[in-house]
């Protein structure tokens, strides 16, 4: 009887070493090279709000700068 137990041990050592040994080879290879082309847009609009008496402030009658 124990014979057959090591002999059952040993054969399954055997089969997961047999199956750790295995590895997975995952490829990706394509045949032209990738291109993205991206068509973008980019609006944009800018808003200033100025009180009046910064206005008047920074006026050109006014001798700030």
């Amino acid at each position: 009887m124990k014979n057959s137990l090591s002999i059952k041990v040993i054969i399954a050592l055997a089969a997961i070493s047999a199956l750790s040994a295995c590895t997975h080879r995952v490829e990706v290879a394509a045949k032209e090279p990738i291109t993205i082309n991206l068509n973008v847009k980019v609006d944009h609009e800018i808003r200033v709000k100025v009180d009046k008496e910064l206005d008047t402030l920074f006026s050109d009658d006014s001798e700030l700068f």
